[in-house]
């Protein structure tokens, strides 16, 4: 199992979730308004107000699925959130060690049956 997290522009929120809707078998995901100031983002800082008003709304996508769909729910995020402007957002992907589904009292993968790679 693998989590998926991106980091998108909030107008292109719509687009995605309508692309992940043709997905066989999406798992889901979880979605919250964050905001952020990328690497990008040179402008000069003179007070406290700048400092705390220096950020953009963006939407933190975050996603668990079995292996062999991160590659099909990441070419949804990098097609669809794409806009070729800065601060498009990130995407990336991390190992997950252990999932409980709490409604079923499950243990869906752990460490021992985990997919190498």
């Amino acid at each position: 199992m693998k989590e998926i997290k991106a980091i998108i522009q909030p107008h292109r929120l719509p687009k995605i979730r309508a692309a992940f809707r043709h997905v066989r078998g999406f798992p889901g995901m979880t979605v919250t308004k964050v905001e952020g100031a990328g690497a990008n983002d040179r402008r000069e800082v003179r007070n406290i107000k700048d400092e705390l008003t220096d950020y953009t709304p963006k939407v933190r996508i975050e996603i668990i699925c079995p292996n062999d769909m991160v590659e099909g729910m990441l070419q949804v995020l990098v097609e669809v959130g794409h806009t070729g402007n800065v601060g498009d957002g990130l995407v990336w992907v991390t190992p997950v060690e252990r999932l409980i589904k709490l409604t079923e009292q499950i243990t869906v993968m752990d460490e021992d049956e985990a997919e190498p790679g």
